[in-house]
């Protein structure tokens, strides 16, 4: 994979010191999509080429950010759909969601990044369970800049650093799916302190 990129792109940009990977994380309503609209528009301003990915869980193919900012980007069904629709001449790629693609994502990146791109990843570090949430423990520790971004808990207004999933207003016991496409009445952002999850192993 890393010969076949490396081909595709020019010398140039192989040799362009912005080749990194970038990673954003922390839990839900902590403004991870806020920061990443804010990258990639300062990467607009220097006139670089961008590409923006995001899983395909909805219908739509914009980045969106619970503020109500939103970029152009490209939902996808995974990293093989990624590697179809990636253009040589781009020079950043972004993907938000990252937590929700398969493993395939975390050579994935750094093959982009030896190939000359500059990669910025977003995502969620851990689940409703405060468990590790698929690749991003990885990502995290391959990564050459990692900000992880406290939310705020919603009751008690103190800094947040998990995500609580409720269920009918209740939280969400630990065998309950961890994959469940809602709007804030599902998840809350909260502290160490409140954040409950019965019947955890």
């Amino acid at each position: 994979m890393q010969e076949k990129l490396t081909n595709r792109f020019s010398k140039e940009l192989r040799e362009n010191k912005m080749s990194r990977v970038e990673v954003i994380t922390g839990p839900m309503f902590c403004g991870k999509s806020d920061e990443l609209i804010r990258r990639l528009s300062r990467v607009i301003i220097a006139k670089r080429e961008i590409q923006v990915f995001k899983p395909r869980i909805d219908d739509k193919d914009n980045l969106a950010s619970h503020s109500g900012q939103e970029f152009e980007g490209r939902a996808v069904s995974g990293i093989q759909e990624i590697k179809e629709l990636l253009r040589p001449s781009t020079e950043v790629v972004a993907i938000d969601g990252a937590h929700l693609f398969e493993e395939e994502i975390i050579p994935f990146v750094q093959e982009l990044a030896e190939a000359g791109k500059r990669v910025i990843v977003a995502g969620l570090d851990t689940d409703f369970r405060f468990e590790p949430f698929g690749a991003m423990p990885k990502l995290i520790a391959t990564a050459e800049v990692v900000d992880k971004l406290p939310a705020i808990c919603m009751v008690c207004g103190k800094n947040a650093t998990r995500t609580q999933r409720l269920v009918d207003g209740k939280p969400a016991n630990y065998d309950d799916p961890v994959v469940v496409v809602g709007a804030n009445e599902m998840y809350e952002a909260r502290c160490r302190m409140h954040h409950k999850v019965p019947k955890k192993r």
